[in-house]
């Protein structure tokens, strides 16, 4: 399996048998991105909440590549009202894909479509795949109960937000990283408007001086899981 990071939040994982998932799929308007959403193709796509630096170019891919959307119900409920396939899921559950599980954690921060449709809750999301557990944070302020999703999913790798502002700055993405316990961390959210600039670096040497390992990608870095 390999994870590819576009920046800010943007992620895809290709699994062994070549299938693509994409997870919040902010590229042609993100001055970061080093790829466009011509560039990229879908099986699936992972939707974390619905701000527009989350949803990006979702509909643009799908439009192309008619991937199935997997996000929570209310989001799920936005995506088929534009035309496109989606599994409505929740907060709490888990459901079997035919590439692995996927489950929904909470996140706190907000919620709303570009055009202001209420899109429910905001989420993190617990992909275990091919034999290797991820746990992409989403959008989110610390809490306590990281220290469950750790302990009932045991991560493999960690994809934290520590821009601050909007979400977790660097200290508290090192307390979280303390909490969930992952093999390896890896930051995002930062650096993409100046006011979520921060220093990967200082994460990382942070996070080292507890005991954890944090792996910084390039922005369209590449890495093997």
């Amino acid at each position: 399996m390999k994870l590819r990071y576009f920046s800010h939040s943007a992620f895809q994982i290709t699994t062994n048998d070549g299938k693509k998932i994409l997870i919040d799929p902010f590229l042609d308007d993100n001055p970061t991105s080093p790829v466009k959403s011509a560039d990229v193709d879908a099986d699936y796509i992972v939707l974390t909440h619905g701000h527009g630096d989350h949803i990006g170019d979702s509909f643009k891919i799908a439009g192309r590549t008619d991937p199935l959307f997997i996000c929570v119900n209310e989001l799920a409920d936005y995506v088929a009202s534009k035309g496109f396939k989606a599994h409505n899921m929740h907060i709490g559950g888990a459901h079997q894909f035919d590439f692995g599980k996927v489950k929904f954690t909470i996140a706190h921060h907000g919620s709303i479509s570009p055009e202001g449709n209420y899109t429910g809750e905001p989420s993190g999301v617990v992909l275990t795949i091919d034999g290797k557990t991820v746990y992409h944070t989403g959008d989110t302020g610390l809490f306590l109960d990281m220290k469950l999703i750790g302990e009932l999913n045991k991560i493999d790798y960690m994809l934290a937000p520590i821009g601050d502002n909007f979400t977790m700055g660097i200290d508290d993405a090192v307390k979280a990283v303390e909490f969930v316990n992952p093999e390896i961390v890896i930051p995002m959210h930062y650096d993409t408007f100046p006011v979520i600039k921060a220093d990967p670096q200082e994460f990382k040497h942070k996070v080292e001086k507890i005991g954890k390992k944090a792996l910084v990608l390039e922005y369209g870095q590449e890495i093997e899981l």
